[in-house]
């Protein structure tokens, strides 16, 4: 617990002035960290961080990230979805010339790994984009989302919710979801963060933070799949880089979605 503590004391100071830096700091940090998680993947995946596809896959993920201003200078038909495209091309080709040393398989896990965390962090720094309060916001519905659940869950937790992530309760996720939508929701509601009605806005509360729930299950069935307690070491006592954002790579997304940036 006091590793956790540290860790994650270190990692606020580094990490907030960034957030309240933005710009072009933001959009570089972002893109660093997915990288990062994309190495995280590969290595579940057992390849290695100098192969082919491994730097195929994380460049991919940098451009994902990037702000889509960075490429107006290309031509009409070269945007940065289609770059991103020929790079997963270039994926599938290599399952021809490596001698099924790098399988169909392997490209589609790659793939699925570069939409998944390239477009969360993209939207990460979109959120930002908006205002650090809109950002904030975001991460506060994850952070105490998750507090909560372990609280409640320490408490009151009978139930399970899934065999897939065995220390998760139904009253953990409830319990996690009325902290959420409570003290985000009126951080929100005080600083004017999103739609104007205030029924809206703990409506979208309460769908993110459910939807940050499935974020961390989706990324527990992917650890259980490749039999690790954490998806990295970067971050001593937190895991990696995927296990803190697991649920912020699906909540920025579906945020996106309902109009917030």
């Amino acid at each position: 617990m006091k590793q956790r503590v540290i860790t994650a004391v270190i990692a606020l100071i580094l990490f907030v002035p960034v957030i309240i830096k933005g710009g072009l700091l933001l959009d570089i940090v972002a893109m660093l960290l997915g990288a990062i998680a994309m190495g995280e993947l590969l290595i579940m995946r057992k390849k290695l961080l100098i192969s082919f596809e491994a730097i195929v896959s994380m460049v991919a993920v940098a451009i994902e990230i990037a702000p889509n201003k960075w490429f107006n200078g290309l031509p009409a038909q070269l945007d940065k979805q289609y770059v991103v495209y020929f790079l997963v091309i270039l994926l599938l080709l290599h399952t021809v010339w490596s001698r099924n040393r790098f399988s169909f398989d392997d490209a589609g896990v790659l793939t699925l790994g570069v939409l998944y965390i390239g477009m969360g962090f993209n939207y990460f720094t979109a959120a930002r984009g908006i205002s650090v309060y809109m950002l904030l916001y975001l991460m506060f519905i994850v952070w105490l989302t998750d507090s909560g659940a372990y609280m409640v869950g320490r408490k009151l937790g009978r139930h399970k919710v899934t065999p897939i992530s065995p220390n998760k309760t139904w009253e953990g996720c409830i319990g996690g979801s009325v902290v959420g939508v409570i003290i985000a929701g009126a951080f929100a509601i005080i600083l004017n963060v999103g739609y104007q009605s205030v029924v809206s806005m703990i409506l979208i509360t309460l769908i993110l933070s459910i939807v940050g729930q499935f974020g961390d299950l989706v990324e527990s069935a992917l650890k259980r799949y490749y039999g690790v307690k954490d998806s990295g070491k970067i971050l001593p006592g937190h895991g990696g880089i995927l296990d803190r954002f697991d649920s912020m790579l699906l909540v920025f997304p579906i945020a996106h979605l309902f109009g917030l940036f």
